[in-house]
This record gives C-alpha cells, sequence and structure tokens, in this order.
C-alpha cells in the first residue's frame, strides 16, 4: 500500500513553503538547476509573484492560520520544504497539516526544541506511511552523519562531541531571528539521555579542525537531539568555533539572562535584524567554507576523531535538502520521524558537493 503511494507521489512537485526568504531562494535555484517541478508558497503575494517571474514556477498564496488551505496546498505535493521559521513556532502547524494530506515533512531548522517535538509524531507518521524529518540543511546534514560515521567506527561509544565553524559568511536575517529566540535561555548538553541545561560559556574546547585550530564553546544545537535519535549514543555535547571575547561575553550574559528573555527586548532586536541585508551575497558564500569535527570515547577509553570540511552552511543547506527531495520523489526514503543520517546513512553528506571526511 505504502508503495503503491509512493509512485502516485513520485508525480508531484515540491511545496517549497517560505521560498522567499534568504535560504528558500537558495532552494528554488537548486531545484530550478535540477529541473524539479516545484510550486512556491507562503502569505506574501507580491514576493512570491516576483519570485514566480524569475523562476517560472507556479505560486500558491497561503497563511500558516489558515488550516484548510495549507492542508489543500500540501495535497498538491510529494512533499513540502519547510522554510518558515522560526520554526518552534510554525513546525507543528505545518506537520499537522502533512498529516491531513499524506505528504511528508521537510524543513530547514536546527532549532532542538523542534527535534524533541517533532519525534513525538513518529507513530503518526508512520500510520499515514509519510516521513517527518527536520533540518535537511546544514542544521543538521553534515553534523548528524558525522556523528553516524563515528558511531559505526565505535559501536561501544558512551560520549558523543560535535564542533562545527565557518570561514567565512555570517547569518542571514531568518537564521539571526531564530537565533534570538534562544536568547536568555543558556546552553544544554545531553547527560546519560536526558537534556541537561548549562550555563552560556560554562564549556569551552579547543578543537583542531584540520586547516586550523580554535576554541569553541558549547551551544544548545540540534545534534544534542538528532544525534541521539540517529546514535544512541547516552552523552552528547555541541560546540561552535568562537573568539575569546564571545567566550567572555556568554558568561557574562548570566547577569542579563532575565532581561534577554522578555518578549519586548527580543522583538527589538529582531527589528534591528531586519534592517541588515538578508544573507551573505553569492561571492562571499562561494568563497566560505564550513568546518566540522567530532570525537567518541567509550568506557574503555578508546577513542575515534574524524573531520569534515564542505561549503558554505547556506549552500550546503539548499544542496542536501534538495537531494533529500529527490530521494523522497523516488520513493527512497523511512516512514515515521527520522534524522538525515537515520534515513540515509552517514555517508549521505559525501554526496554534495566540495565535501571530504578525515579519520584520525
Amino acid at each position: 500500500m505504502v508503495q503503491s503511494q509512493l509512485r502516485m507521489n513520485s508525480k508531484k512537485p515540491i511545496i517549497l513553503y517560505g521560498s522567499y526568504g534568504y535560504t528558500g531562494q537558495l532552494i528554488a535555484k537548486e531545484c530550478k538547476r535540477k529541473n524539479l517541478n516545484v510550486i512556491l508558497a507562503g502569505r506574501k503575494e507580491s514576493a512570491l509573484q516576483n519570485q514566480s517571474n524569475a523562476t517560472g514556477y507556479p505560486f500558491h498564496v497561503v497563511d500558516m492560520d489558515n488550516e484548510q488551505g495549507l492542508k489543500s496546498l500540501l495535497s498538491k505535493g510529494a512533499l513540502v520544504i519547510h522554510c518558515a521559521g522560526p520554526f518552534q513556532y510554525t513546525a507543528e502547524r505545518m506537520v499537522a497539516a502533512c498529516l491531513e494530506a499524506n505528504t511528508h515533512y521537510t524543513d530547514i531548522t536546527g532549532e532542538h526544541q523542534v527535534f524533541e517535538m517533532l519525534s513525538g509524531y513518529n507513530s503518526k507518521a508512520i500510520e499515514k506511511g509519510i516521513m517527518i524529518m527536520p533540518g535537511t540543511g546544514f542544521d543538521v546534514v553534515p553534523s548528524d552523519c558525522l556523528a553516524l560515521h563515528l558511531k559505526n567506527r565505535l559501536p561501544t561509544a558512551t560520549h558523543l562531541q560535535l564542533a562545527f565553524t565557518m570561514s567565512k559568511g555570517g547569518l542571514s536575517r531568518g537564521t539571526a531571528r531564530s537565533t534570538v529566540e534562544g536568547l536568555g535561555g543558556g546552553s544544554l548538553i545531553r547527560k546519560d539521555g536526558k537534556l541537561i541545561p548549562i550555563l552560556l560559556g560554562e564549556k569551552v574546547l579547543e578543537i583542531n579542525f584540520g586547516p586550523f585550530t580554535t576554541l569553541a564553546m558549547n551551544i544548545p544545537w540540534g545534534d544534542i537531539s538528532t544525534a541521539w535519535h540517529s546514535t544512541h549514543i547516552p552523552n552528547i555535547e555541541v560546540y561552535m568555533g568562537v573568539s575569546k571575547n564571545m567566550i567572555r561575553g556568554a558568561k557574562l550574559s548570566k547577569y542579563v539572562n532575565w532581561l534577554l528573555r522578555k518578549k519586548w527586548v527580543k522583538e527589538f532586536i529582531k527589528k534591528k535584524i531586519d534592517q541588515r541585508p538578508s544573507g551573505p551575497n553569492d561571492e562571499v558564500r562561494t568563497a566560505g567554507k564550513s568546518y566540522l569535527w567530532g570525537k567518541v570515547w567509550n568506557a574503555h577509553g578508546r577513542q575515534c576523531v574524524s573531520t569534515l570540511e564542505t561549503t558554505n552552511g547556506y549552500t550546503l543547506t539548499a544542496q542536501t535538502s534538495v537531494l533529500i527531495s529527490e530521494k523522497i520523489l523516488n520513493g527512497d526514503f523511512k516512514i515515521g520521524f527520522q534524522t538525515p543520517a537515520s534515513a540515509f546513512g552517514a555517508d549521505f553528506i559525501l554526496l554534495a558537493e566540495h565535501t571530504n571526511r578525515m579519520d584520525h
């Protein structure tokens, strides 16, 4: 029954919701490059019309608050690539509509809250014969695949540390706005299978990414959820390359976390973000690289280290989200809640252009 539904869905287009945002536009261009069938979607008609004129893709205007309209849109597609964050506010509505429409759900989030929340829809997705896969971009495809690769190298691993940094780029407006939502919340690690809050700046490592060594600070990245699902390693920490000043600022933030949690403060910061460029320009993005590092060890002290070098995070997001969409269209997926590595394996990231993995 599922297989016959797959054949039917494979003829349907990709629904790209939030297509006119910075990352959505990159994904639309990648879909066009691969001659994929896409319906652009979102709530801003003028932005969709302009994007449709540029790409030749049809568009559909619908607000996420319109449950029936969203279901009607999704029923036209085999899957959705959901790009309209912050996802902690939008993912649940989109997933609910996907379940009603029997449409596969993907998004480009890196928010750990979303991974934790959407994992609770596993049984409903299995009943419907669809896949739910958040995190189909830089957050968290390369790190998730690196985590599973390390688990495969050391099946008895009890501890996992992951880290990433970028050579050039900066954040898009959408990513920066999503980051603001986490201000005042500190950091998180997974310890003995449970998420444990810690102070931001409490855990710092010096990490050799290969071409260079830099300081890295613990952050509440999506892998504290996804790597747990992919590897079942009970102790997980994630780090981001930072400067000494950023570490100093993070340690001082504990004194103002109460203020950073205020809604009006976050809204003020988001208004400032909206005055910035939408994201890195093509030249910066093309020149930029992303570096990832991972380490596992077991109870006997045996350890393995691997690194990954790939393209700028936004370029990679366009590549991997579309690669995953192509797999779904071809009937290559697992039903239920999945991570990129749990569905497609540790080597999936190597399909992305200019990606190299090294074992140390």
